[in-house]
């Protein structure tokens, strides 16, 4: 994986940081960024060398939105486009990329640097966890532009803050900042803007150093738990247990603790 325009990629250690590299638009999407993006995100998925992945926008946005030169009459060809093309042109487009994350078991943590916006806010959302500047500002714009949240919206933020609030947010358009964000439970943690990146940096690299097993499983459980019912839930995570319970990592565990030393986990 190599960097290229609109989406750098690089490799820290056991964590994974992307880039949305867009800086003079806000970082707005386009076709190529979410290519690259799908492809890095692949990329996190099948490298057992990556154990927690990292996304942030380059410059003083993590993301505009979509990029409205490519919306409505601004870019409106001579025939009306079938309708058909227009749902697939979501379906096989721009939600390739939430698909492709329900399939990373791996924490996937947002670092959002900057002003976050209509589909911008919908990419945070499709992360584990959102970690957020001091001076971050969240606007779900859709409304206003005539439109519907497109990219998963309204399938995460209802589970995150609630059927009411999310309808409230969906519907007002209203801005707010991160410190609203974090007191509706879409941001887990603030830092000044200067402190953002190795903050979250640091913090998904203290993962990594965790039991790697347990950590999957630890998310496919809560996410499937979701849309199941509790003795499905815990029919799932008595299987989980009989994996971490006989494995050399849960072993190496318990000698790291009688030797009072860290444990080294080597994924076994």
């Amino acid at each position: 994986m190599t960097d290229a325009p609109h989406l750098l990629f690089e490799q820290i250690g056991k964590v994974a940081k992307i880039t949305l590299n867009r800086p003079d638009s806000y970082n707005a999407l386009t076709g190529e960024m979410m290519d690259l993006y799908l492809e890095a995100l692949e990329e996190c998925r099948v490298n057992d060398g990556i154990g927690a992945v990292v996304v942030t926008g380059a410059g003083k946005a993590f993301c505009g939105g979509g990029d409205v030169n490519n919306l409505g009459d601004n870019n409106k060809p001579k025939e009306p486009t079938p309708l058909l093309d227009v749902k697939n042109h979501f379906w096989d487009g721009l939600h390739r990329i939430p698909k492709k994350l329900a399939e990373i078991d791996k924490p996937v943590i947002c670092a959002v640097n900057g002003p976050a916006y209509g589909a911008g806010v919908d990419v945070t959302l499709q992360c584990d966890l959102r970690f957020a500047a001091d001076m971050a500002k969240f606007r779900i714009t859709y409304t206003e532009f005539g439109l519907v949240p497109g990219n998963g919206g309204t399938y995460f933020l209802p589970r995150i803050v609630g059927e009411s609030k999310a309808l409230e947010l969906f519907w007002g358009a209203e801005l707010f900042d991160a410190q609203q964000a974090q007191e509706w439970g879409i941001v887990s943690k603030i830092f000044p803007k200067e402190e953002l990146l190795d903050k979250t940096m640091e913090w998904a690299e203290g993962v990594t150093n965790r039991a790697p097993i347990p950590v999957r499983f630890i998310k496919r459980a809560v996410k499937q738990g979701l849309q199941a019912d509790l003795t499905t839930s815990l029919d799932l995570i008595s299987s989980h247990m009989v994996i971490t319970r006989t494995s050399r990592d849960h072993a190496e565990g318990i000698r790291a603790y009688q030797e009072k030393r860290k444990p080294v986990f080597k994924g076994e």
